[in-house]
């Protein structure tokens, strides 16, 4: 499929709506913890079983991204994004059938395995396009797209809950709250399939001159190239560490702040839990654009330093003080899912700076295998530790206590990784006019939209 090219006179500020509204869609994702308790109790499931469907969308999304990102790269963004609109929205409409039928492995197949899918295209579709778009700016063009996906649980959270109360929260009720989402989201994101626009060769934005940073490059580097660099391997590990650490809270969001809060005068209701789930949301959509425009100021090293140094105090202050007050755990919350989000839009740009603009997308792709190893790491340490918790006999914060401990280690972890990162050896460098490149371009338009060249020659 050849990407379309924008027409004479196309605002490059179209693109990010059309981002948008995949990206706000497959976002729902971060609103699972909603269905978490009625699917509980509809269908007689623990709270690691009932984690299953998130974690398999997770893993789906890291390898669906690493397997496809070649061909998001060479087929361009609305190929990607049709493929992300089938994939989603059956995987809406076969839960709807699972929970149906009360057959909860079919939710797990159709949420996790199929829409898992359709979440990693669609999550990838637009970063390549958007960075061509505004090389001037890259965090920001990377943030603004990715912000939607943070953002989709704060209109899927109070959404699905109260479809959940209207439909019931039996398996009839879940069945249809699944697939009204279904048909909706097909709707939405059929909206950024007909607005996506690459850019012209002659009409490609100009890169502004780059802040003088070692860790900036010129030059080129592959996505098979990429694999074989330690960076490539270090921001795995520092991706991988700071999602588990957040994705953790977020899987179990509602049922964690009422845990917390149950042996209290003032326990949380499930509103006001929903409610919590909607502004962990709003923090990871403000994390997204704040964090990686802040990282086109201060640089994308100095910002992680900020979301895994910050991050592991801000879980230290919850595991010793979170149950003596709200707003000190929903504050210290807020702030670490702010990094979680930011991690995400950040890290596209930081692959930019270490390997240039050629094949990022693919290379991000295969980053995004740490996000699959992050949604089964991080849903898994919280459920399991809570679970054996539970069964020697601890409630409230005691749930909670060890889990949180391993996070801010992780978060070490991650940090240690940041500081080895190094710039690129140039033995990695693609040669200038080596076989099968595109005929060069003029020194300052090579860098944003080389990429874009090569999709549209394939």
């Amino acid at each position: 499929m050849t990407p379309p090219l924008a027409p004479v006179g196309w605002s490059r500020w179209l693109v990010p709506p059309a981002a948008l509204s995949v990206h706000l869609s497959i976002g729902q994702a971060y609103a699972w913890s909603v269905f978490k308790p009625p699917l509980e109790s509809a269908l007689d499931l623990s709270g690691t079983q009932s984690a299953l469907p998130f974690q398999l969308g997770i893993v789906m999304l890291g390898l669906s991204a690493a397997f496809g990102g070649t061909l998001v790269e060479r087929n361009g963004p609305r190929w990607a994004m049709t493929v992300a609109l089938i994939c989603f929205s059956s995987g809406f409409l076969l839960s709807a059938l699972g929970a149906a039928t009360e057959q909860f492995w079919l939710i797990v197949f159709g949420y996790g395995f199929v829409g898992g899918i359709g979440l990693g295209i669609g999550y990838i579709s637009p970063v390549s396009t958007l960075i061509k778009w505004f090389p001037d700016r890259p965090g920001m063009a990377t943030g603004i797209a990715i912000m939607g996906f943070g953002g989709g649980a704060l209109i899927a959270s109070p959404w699905s809950a109260q479809m959940l109360e209207s439909f019931g929260s039996t398996s009839d009720g879940i069945a249809k709250a699944f697939l009204v989402h279904g048909l909706v989201y097909a709707v939405f994101m059929l909206l950024g399939v007909l607005l996506i626009r690459v850019p012209r060769p002659d009409a490609a934005p100009k890169a502004a001159p780059a802040p003088a940073s070692a860790l900036i490059t010129t030059a080129q580097v592959s996505a098979n190239s990429a694999v074989r660099t330690p960076q490539f391997w270090l921001l795995w590990v520092v991706l991988c560490m700071n999602v588990t650490a957040g994705i953790g809270i977020l899987e179990k969001a509602a049922p964690m702040i009422t845990d917390f809060f149950a042996e209290t005068d003032t326990p949380v209701s499930v509103s006001a839990a929903a409610g919590f789930v909607a502004l962990l949301s709003a923090a990871n959509m403000a994390g997204r654009i704040g964090w990686s425009s802040t990282s086109d100021v201060i640089g994308r090293k100095n910002t992680y330093r900020v979301y895994l140094g910050v991050g592991a105090l801000m879980y230290l202050l919850i595991a010793q003080f979170g149950d003596s007050s709200k707003p000190l755990f929903i504050i210290c919350a807020l702030v670490i899912l702010s990094f979680y989000g930011g991690g995400f839009a950040t890290v596209p740009a930081y692959l930019k700076d270490l390997f240039g603009t050629y094949q990022v997308g693919a290379i991000h792709g295969r980053l995004l295998t740490a996000w699959s190893a992050a949604g089964v790491l991080g849903p898994l340490i919280v459920n399991r530790v809570a679970d054996s918790q539970e069964e020697a006999g601890k409630s409230g914060p005691g749930l909670y206590g060890l889990s949180l401990t391993i996070m801010i280690g992780l978060l070490v972890v991650g940090f240690v990784a940041n500081e080895l990162v190094r710039p690129v050896h140039p033995r990695h460098h693609r040669p200038e006019n080596s076989t099968g490149a595109e005929p060069e371009e003029p020194k300052e338009a090579a860098d944003d939209h080389s990429t874009g060249e090569r999709e549209r020659s394939a």
